[in-house]
């Protein structure tokens, strides 16, 4: 397989700080476009006896992280309330989300989700694996963090492989767009990181430019790697899934982007 990074690429504290002001066109903004499922048994399963302990219901006032992730230090463990929170946006079935909150055992994952057979399989996973660093919410990303999520108060964000949107007509439905980026730096802490990921090399070339463009951001790969333009190796933490793995089979590309806020 060719090497896809090869390719040439076409804060003050929270509760005293106002909300940015959302302009007119920034209230359209979706974190993904809804699609029916039927969940299986399992999923059910799960969702009924899970639901309970890992899902985050929405709420449009800020979130208490120490009292969402009360226990996920585990079992033998004190729960530790500076363990860093990472935001995922859009996991799927859950099968990336589950293999990096076992990777990272001591960084607390809140994961935003509208597909609900996807939610219940997460929570299978978790069941099945004991992952006790999981919490997610069925809910729009968006609104969870302009309602629920302070500034400055994430360590990290994930978004694999997002809907790329081929046609250009449908572009302007893509999730990592200039608004959407603003609200998820103003989020990070000094040093936390912005990690998308997608396997459609024109995206990949506009995230690269969205997040070069934002002032409270910079890119992490630059300094130490600069023969990927740009580009980022695949980090450890992330996985190969079934579904990347049948991408590269076929000679298709993976472009990370890793930027850090300022």
């Amino acid at each position: 397989m060719t090497n896809p990074h090869s390719a040439s690429p076409d804060t003050p504290d929270a509760a005293s700080q106002p909300e940015e002001v959302a302009k007119p066109f920034m209230r359209t903004i979706k974190s993904f476009v809804k699609r029916a499922g039927r969940m299986g048994s399992g999923q059910e399963r799960a969702m009924a006896e899970l639901g309970p302990q890992f899902l985050v219901p929405y709420q449009p006032s800020a979130i208490n992280f120490e009292a969402v992730f009360a226990g996920a230090a585990g079992a033998e463990a004190p729960n530790d309330a500076k363990r860093p929170v990472v935001l995922e946006i859009g996991f799927g079935m859950g099968e990336a989300t589950a293999q990096i909150a076992l990777t990272l055992p001591d960084t607390n994952f809140l994961c935003c989700e509208v597909h609900e057979p996807g939610v219940g399989a997460l929570l299978k996973r978790i069941g099945e694996h004991n992952i006790p660093n999981i919490r997610i919410c069925n809910h729009d990303a968006v609104e969870v963090i302009d309602h629920m999520l302070p500034l400055a108060s994430l360590d990290g964000v994930h978004i694999f492989f997002p809907d790329p949107w081929h046609k250009t007509k449908h572009n302007k439905r893509r999730l990592i767009q200039s608004p959407l980026v603003a609200k998820l730096a103003a989020r990070l802490k000094p040093g936390g990181y912005l990690h998308a990921a997608t396997d459609w090399q024109p995206y990949a070339e506009q995230i690269l430019e969205v997040l070069s463009a934002e002032p409270k951001l910079k890119n992490r790969a630059l300094p130490e790697h600069p023969e990927l333009v740009g580009y980022s190796p695949k980090p450890h933490y992330r996985p190969l899934t079934k579904f990347e793995n049948r991408g590269i089979k076929l000679g298709h590309g993976v472009w990370d982007v890793v930027f850090e806020r300022v």
